[in-house]
C-alpha cells in the first residue's frame, strides 16, 4: 500500500530505510545525503514537500518526498515552476519488484496535479545506473550541480509531464 506519510509514522524508520536504500552508493564512494542524513535533517526535508510511503504490511519499504513548484538555489538549471522529487528510496530486499517505478510514477502524477508542467531531479553523475533509469523514463540532462552536502557533481535531469 502507499500512502501520504502522516504523524503516527517513525521519522526514524524512514532514516534507517534511506540510510539502507542508499548504501550501495556510499559502498561506492558516492555521498548521496540520504545514505548519511540524520533523523532531524529526515524531518526538515519531510517539511519542504509531500511524503509518500509505500508499506507492506507493517514495514516501511519505499519512499518518495515531493513538492510543486519546488524553491531552487540561484544558478540551479530548472525551469521556473517546475516540480521535483527527492529521497526516492526502495528497501533493498524490495529492488526489483517495480515499486520504484510506482514511486516515481505517483510524484509525477502529484507533481501534475500541483500544477506543474515540468519535473527537474538530480543525482551523481558517477551514478551511470541510475541515470540511465531515469533516461529510459523520459529525464533529459540539462546541466549540472554541485551541493554542499555530497561529494559528488550531479547532473540535473528534466522531464516534461503532461496532464492525463
Amino acid at each position: 500500500m502507499v500512502r501520504r506519510f502522516a504523524g503516527r509514522d517513525s521519522v526514524e524508520e524512514l532514516t534507517s530505510l534511506l540510510h539502507r536504500a542508499y548504501a550501495d552508493h556510499a559502498a561506492a564512494g558516492r555521498a548521496f545525503f540520504a545514505s548519511y542524513q540524520s533523523v532531524e535533517d529526515t524531518a526538515s526535508r519531510l517539511g519542504k514537500g509531500e511524503c509518500w510511503s509505500a508499506v507492506l504490511g507493517a514495514k516501511l519499504v519505499g519512499t518518495v518526498t515531493l513538492a510543486a513548484p519546488h524553491k531552487v538555489p540561484d544558478g540551479y538549471p530548472a525551469p521556473a515552476g517546475a516540480g521535483s522529487f527527492w529521497q526516492l528510496a526502495v528497501d533493498p530486499a524490495y529492488r526489483g519488484t517495480g515499486l520504484g517505478q510506482r514511486l516515481l510514477t505517483l510524484a509525477e502524477e502529484r507533481i501534475i496535479a500541483l500544477g506543474a508542467t515540468e519535473v527537474v531531479i538530480d543525482t551523481s553523475v558517477e551514478a551511470i545506473e541510475l541515470v540511465d533509469w531515469y533516461q529510459r523514463r523520459g529525464y533529459v540532462p540539462v546541466g549540472t550541480w554541485r551541493w554542499d552536502v555530497t561529494n559528488y557533481e550531479s547532473v540535473v535531469l528534466l522531464k516534461g509531464l503532461a496532464a492525463s
